[in-house]
């Protein structure tokens, strides 16, 4: 006995546009019948919270299935699978497409070559999932827009909601954030950590989905736009405050991320910040307003 609801979406060609389109979406929980063997031309995202089951890959190899857990169903590959029918399972499922997806994959957050994924918890991931399903009400106007929005969300989720982010991996690109603006090579960082810097790398791109030069200049750069928007410290300064020793590599590096000069960057953003800049993070749930200020 098992019990279904889905929707399926057709999204335009402008929809198509924004890089990342949903094309289904459902809730499903019970003793499901088997799926497959099959092969998509799209993506799907089946998120299953409770129950156990089972999934063949391919090469005839037959993986264990147990909650939480997320099955990638990745186009041109074919897929296998069913819930214990013992147990059942209960499961929701995205389907996706998009060149968007490449990049996702390029990232680490789709992962073709593990299909099935334990999840350290699935609630996140179906608040998202749940999300589309209020968006996939009849007559929806904002339909399209608002499920690829919550498709890109649900990506993120999942990446976060994997069982292998480890704390420690997150102390470490915490640590190599706050070391970020010295001036320390990748394999400096990788020594303060007990590291080579084959083990950093695999490391960060684990985590943050990048490598870890793309990782700290990502961070430094940041800093240094902070630098130039809201104070007068003269390039150069800002470059070493960044971790650069030569401010000419730094502009030439500068520009050709960020699309403009250092000064260039200035001249649109500056702006005085009386008391300096903040590095707290506002309360979403409580952001400062003009009223708060004047009654504090």
């Amino acid at each position: 006995m098992y019990h279904t609801w889905m929707r399926f979406f057709t999204p335009g060609p402008a929809h198509h546009r924004l890089g990342l389109v949903c094309l289904g979406v459902g809730l499903q929980h019970g003793t499901l019948p088997t799926v497959g063997p099959r092969t998509l031309d799209h993506h799907v995202a089946v998120v299953v919270s409770t129950g156990r089951g089972w999934f063949r890959t391919p090469d005839g190899h037959r993986t264990t299935v147990t909650a939480p857990a997320l099955l990638w169903l990745t186009p041109g590959i074919p897929h296998h699978y069913a819930p214990d029918p013992d147990t059942g399972w209960d499961e929701a499922f995205v389907d996706f497409t998009g060149p968007t997806a490449d990049t996702y994959t390029e990232l680490g957050y789709i992962e073709p070559d593990r299909p099935v994924v334990a999840l350290s918890d699935a609630a996140a991931p179906r608040a998202t999932v749940g999300r589309i399903v209020r968006a996939a009400r009849r007559g929806n106007p904002l339909l399209e827009v608002e499920t690829s929005a919550a498709v890109h969300e649900l990506l993120v989720t999942l990446r976060r909601a994997r069982a292998d982010t480890a704390p420690d991996g997150e102390q470490l690109l915490q640590a190599l954030a706050r070391d970020a603006c010295k001036a320390l090579t990748v394999a400096d960082h990788a020594a303060r950590h007990g590291m080579t810097p084959a083990e950093l790398r695999t490391a960060v791109r684990r985590g943050a989905g990048c490598s870890p030069k793309d990782y700290l200049l990502g961070i430094r750069l940041g800093r240094a736009k902070e630098l130039l928007a809201t104070t007068e410290l003269p390039v150069a300064a800002v470059a070493r405050r960044v971790g650069y020793d030569d401010p000419a590599y730094f502009s030439r590096l500068f520009t050709r991320r960020a699309g403009l000069a250092p000064v260039r960057f200035r001249e649109q953003q500056g702006r005085t910040v009386p008391g300096g800049w903040s590095n707290q993070v506002p309360d979403p749930d409580h952001p400062p307003t003009i009223e708060r200020l004047h009654t504090t």
